[in-house]
């Protein structure tokens, strides 16, 4: 790691050590910046004070606030406890009741907003069995007025313990709004003196800024002066470069296009000694069905005649060979074949239209069907998103994957390929193709794109070339195409557009 840093290292030493205005600038910025820090981490204070405060202040109103209620509703529990007293009548008991009802909950508020408070704490406590007192003299006297004991009810009352409570209650009330304005007092003369020390030290760091921004600016001036000398160099240099670069561009162009007419070409060319081979061996294989219709002969007349090397080179080994050679001709002759569908894919002309892909896609799935039923397998196709591209290359693209996916299912359980596609952050489009199929080892995820290259057990029809084109129509479409899959468990093919095709200026090759 440290020999890694050491050319960094040196080359800040050098700067540091060499007078140069890149190095007096640097400093003023960096005092500038370590002034804007400390402003900052002084603002930063000052604003979590102030959160303090007013979390103080709001917590200082919540207590005063629930303390009040309570008050208040004892004040309305008394109130309800001597009407019915007074009149035996069961609204004013029904005041009672509310209030009383409501007066548990008040205490939990106000112990939660009192917790570990020492000062605080205690009072809310006694405040809670004076209360208790008051409500149980309270209730005394209500069960008297209920058994018709109206004169021992209206003497509890006058015996004066409710008041007593009552003014131990309004004394620790004011007790703890007494503390909590004690409190505020003090945040307020904390929360003033940190807003002028903020205000000093941003008036003294305002002016050190803008005697630091007034240098700066003068060496800046000098500084950009040189920068733009070197700025007119560097664009000069940059013209030639993109000169350079579009030179190079249209070469390779130009080279992209020979390589596809030489391919073109080639393939051609090669299927005229092809066709002539294969009419040659077509003769030849008549030739030697009639040399064995005459050594048949002979050897029916004459068997002496014949040797058994003879007849087993023209039954035998003579068919055998010819058969070798038509394999190898029609290998070749879909080789060919492939190799000029690439090379006439890479000249045609890309047209975008908007596609609706569920559809396309749904078509393409219907196509295959007897093949799907037959396997009893099944495509499920997604509502997918829609997509500005070339109609014919993409209808190539899902059409070789999915014949693909229905090829290489696995007999072994019931098929299931699932088509489906989302849009993605910065203009893209992602589609996904995938099976519970044979999958693919780990090491061909890459092998299955190129050319006359397959992967796993080759019991099914192919050149190797599907994969390989799809991956150029894909790239020539601006887009890009993966695999994840896992031997045995399947694939699943993804694919990534552009919402919108974008035709190159030069041409339409990729």
């Amino acid at each position: 790691m440290i020999p890694a840093f050491r050319p960094t290292l040196q080359a800040f030493s050098q700067f540091v050590r060499t007078p140069t205005l890149g190095r007096r600038v640097a400093g003023l910025l960096a005092l500038a910046i370590v002034l804007l820090l400390a402003i900052n981490l002084a603002v930063f204070v000052l604003i979590r004070r102030t959160a303090e405060f007013n979390d103080t202040v709001e917590k200082v109103h919540q207590v005063r606030l629930v303390s009040r209620e309570v008050l208040t509703r004892l004040v309305d529990a008394e109130t309800g406890q001597r009407g019915f007293l007074l009149t035996a009548r069961p609204e004013y008991l029904a005041i009672h009741t509310e209030a009383t009802d409501e007066l548990p909950q008040l205490f939990e508020d106000l112990r939660g907003l009192t917790l570990g408070d020492p000062d605080l704490e205690s009072r809310v406590e006694h405040l809670d069995e004076l209360s208790a007192q008051r409500l149980a003299v309270m209730q005394r006297s209500i069960a008297l007025a209920r058994t018709g004991r109206v004169g021992e009810a209206v003497s509890v009352v006058r015996l004066g313990q409710g008041k007593t409570l009552m003014d131990a209650m309004r004394s620790e009330i004011a007790a703890i709004n007494e503390i909590q304005a004690t409190r505020l007092q003090f945040r307020t003369r904390q929360s003033e003196w940190a807003g002028n020390i903020t205000v000093i030290a941003n008036a003294l760091g305002g002016a050190l800024i803008l005697v630091l921004a007034g240098a700066s600016a003068w060496l800046i001036r000098r500084y950009v002066i040189e920068v733009q000398g070197a700025r007119d160099a560097l664009d000069r240099l940059n013209a030639g470069l993109e000169n350079q670069v579009r030179v190079r561009t249209f070469e390779l162009t130009r080279a992209n296009e020979e390589i596809q007419r030489f391919a073109y070409i080639v393939s051609h060319d090669l299927r005229a000694p092809l066709v002539n081979v294969m009419g040659y061996t077509a003769e030849l294989e008549q030739a030697g069905l009639i040399i064995d219709k005459q050594m048949t002969a002979v050897e029916t007349k004459a068997p002496k005649l014949i040797e058994q090397d003879a007849l087993t080179a023209v039954r035998d080994d003579m068919p055998e060979a010819i058969g070798f050679i038509r394999a190898s001709t029609e290998k070749m002759d879909r080789l060919i074949n492939a190799i000029l569908k690439l090379s006439r894919e890479g000249r045609r002309n890309l047209v975008p239209e908007r596609l609706d892909m569920s559809v396309m896609v749904q078509n393409i799935a219907d196509s295959v069907r007897h093949q799907t039923q037959a396997a009893g397998a099944e495509i499920v196709v997604e509502p997918l998103p829609r997509l500005e591209s070339d109609r014919l290359s993409i209808e190539q693209v899902f059409g070789n994957l999915i014949d693909n996916a229905v090829k290489y299912l696995d007999p072994s359980r019931p098929g299931r390929i699932v088509v489906t596609g989302e849009e993605i952050p910065g203009g893209w489009i992602v589609y996904r193709i995938a099976d519970n199929g044979r999958g693919i080892s780990d090491r061909d995820h890459e092998r299955i794109f190129e050319l006359f290259r397959r992967a796993g057990r080759q019991d099914r029809p192919g050149e190797g070339l599907g994969l390989a084109f799809v991956r150029n129509s894909v790239r020539r479409l601006g887009g890009d195409i993966t695999v994840e899959s896992e031997l045995g468990k399947g694939s699943t093919f993804i694919l990534k557009f552009p919402t919108r095709l974008i035709l190159p200026d030069a041409g339409d090759y990729s």
